[in-house]
């Protein structure tokens, strides 16, 4: 084996390596948000500590790797739009987990590449593969699998509509990104400036501040929304940048299936919540459909 062959297999292995932390990091969001719920503060109050500390982490990251922080001009309107459907996108999932199992609610984010799809269809028509229907089809039934819960009961309509409102948003703004000026613009800096805009809109939110819960110095507190902010957010950022460099963007969007089975194993281990035959069935119908879809949409 030679020494470019060498590094190549190498690089490989990190990129694997570092996907799969990348999807199992994001996964531990309801680890450190439901702790927050469970002290008193609300939605808006967690995800407000979440992203101004993730932002004071991402600067001293860029600070340190030496990122430029300058915007041109042209930049500014996409990047506010791209912020707040980041921050619409957090937000409904956060709220997600308040009406229903954390698990099932990450399990469902995972259909983002759909509404990708779809929206690329409608607004720019590009052609959606038969193979492509039959998964977003199938994937359909597989939700409608999880829906159901052990006593026969379906989940709270209102947490499905707001995770799949959350995986809707994410999906303009992945687009947005790719079908503006945003695209040339480096991962870390796009993200923290969206991090940032963010953290205005949940400002907004609260009645610019009025409605902030105070955050207890308490080692639960602080912990959690250190959380919150370095392993779901820094690091899942970083890891996933990195595996897409090593080895592509399409190995690693099939790793991203990490990220439901993490919080499935946490809403079972931690929280107490149950999955039945028809779930776990219903996990595997979606995780097999979307990686499915990315192969064929790959082809």
């Amino acid at each position: 084996m030679n020494a470019l062959s060498l590094v190549r297999k190498k690089r490989a292995g990190r990129g694997y390596l570092l996907a799969a932390i990348a999807s199992c990091t994001y996964g531990l969001n309801p680890l450190f948000a439901v702790p927050l719920y469970d002290i008193g503060l609300n939605v808006n109050s967690v995800l407000f500590y979440r992203y101004t500390a993730a932002a004071v982490v991402l600067a001293i990251v860029m600070l340190l790797s030496k990122m430029s922080f300058r915007l041109h001009r042209r930049e500014v309107v996409p990047l506010v739009f791209a912020g707040i459907l980041f921050a619409v996108s957090s937000l409904f999932l956060f709220y997600s987990y308040k009406f229903m199992d954390v698990g099932i609610a990450s399990t469902i984010l995972y259909v983002t590449p759909f509404f990708v799809a779809a929206i690329m269809a409608v607004f720019f028509h590009q052609r959606i593969p038969i193979v492509g229907i039959v998964c977003i089809a199938v994937a359909m039934i597989g939700i409608g699998m999880l829906s159901i819960k052990a006593d026969s009961t379906i989940q709270n309509p209102v947490g499905i509509v707001c995770v799949i409102g959350s995986s809707l948003t994410y999906a303009i703004y992945m687009i947005i990104i790719n079908r503006t000026c945003l695209n040339g613009m480096g991962i870390v800096p796009l993200t923290f400036y969206s991090i940032v805009v963010g953290v205005a809109v949940f400002a907004v939110f609260m009645d610019f501040f009025r409605d902030l819960a105070p955050l207890p110095m308490t080692y639960t507190a602080i912990y959690n929304v250190a959380g919150l902010a370095i392993f779901p957010t820094v690091v899942s950022i970083l890891t996933m940048t990195v595996a897409i460099q090593d080895i592509g963007p399409v190995p690693t969007s099939i790793l991203e299936a990490l990220e439901p089975v993490t919080a499935l194993m946490i809403g079972c281990l931690i929280f107490g919540e149950s999955l039945t035959a028809l779930n776990m069935a219903g996990v595997a119908v979606v995780l097999s459909a979307v990686t499915l879809f990315v192969l064929s949409k790959h082809s």
